[in-house]
């Protein structure tokens, strides 16, 4: 079994600039696409986005998606037709299960300071579901030199639920400090460096490096610098494109 890497460069990436907004996305979005680049397994979407002070989306719909936001610096307010309400600050982990149907609203809590968060879309294992919202905190501490689940099929080690196959990792490293991570044969690994450098499986990412890796069993992260990286555990079956 032949693992393969495919390095997807920040600069690389697709950009959108609304004045209020200056986002980049990883994978075809919006107005931005690419055939080669349409998603990676069930993972369709990651929007680094930064938002203006006072700026946001206005209350729009999402249906059938399981939708993540990881704020990584400000503070994001979240409103929706489920009556949830909140203040996303960077340690805040947020799933939204779109379902059979839902409406939100994001905005920068601050009319003074951007607000810098990742978006993040995985496609459902089934369609129809009942809409659900879910929030934790993450404490640097426990993403400190390793790599801390936060979202989970089976909720486990106090991760938050996605209806999927699929686990999603955040962690924090700097100069000696590494992790390995073991995944079952066969499948999908996706790694976004949120901010620093990094090193993954010997290949060197720098912030808004994404690292898309087949039939991987393992990952070995090290010689970090100011480094935040999300790590997807994924499905081998792949969008196309993907």
């Amino acid at each position: 079994m032949t693992q393969q890497m495919t390095l997807r460069r920040a600069d690389e990436r697709g950009t959108a600039e609304h004045g209020w907004l200056s986002s980049r996305h990883s994978f075809s979005f919006a107005s931005y696409y690419d055939p080669r680049h349409m998603g990676f397994s069930d993972l369709r979407v990651i929007n680094d986005d930064r938002v203006a002070p006072g700026g946001g989306f206005g209350t729009h719909p999402h249906r059938d998606m399981e939708i993540f936001s990881y704020v990584l610096g400000g503070a994001l307010e979240h409103r929706d037709t489920l009556h949830n309400g909140s203040v996303i600050r960077p340690g805040d982990v947020q799933l939204m299960s779109a379902g059979t149907g839902v409406a939100h609203s994001e905005y920068n809590a601050s009319q003074r300071d951007p607000v810098h968060f990742l978006q993040i879309w995985i496609v459902p294992a089934r369609t129809g579901l009942a809409p659900r919202y879910q929030q934790r905190h993450v404490s640097e501490a426990e993403k400190r030199g390793t790599l801390r689940l936060v979202l989970s099929p089976d909720g486990a080690g106090d991760s938050l639920k996605i209806q999927q196959d699929a686990r999603v990792y955040a962690g924090l490293f700097d100069a000696d400090e590494q992790a390995s991570l073991q995944l079952s044969a066969e499948r999908y690994a996706y790694v976004h460096l949120a901010r620093g450098q990094l090193r993954v499986n010997g290949q060197r990412l720098k912030a808004g490096d994404g690292l898309a890796l087949r039939k991987v069993q393992r990952l070995d992260i090290d010689q970090g610098k100011g480094a935040e990286v999300l790590v997807f555990d994924l499905r081998p079956e792949a969008l196309p494109g993907g």
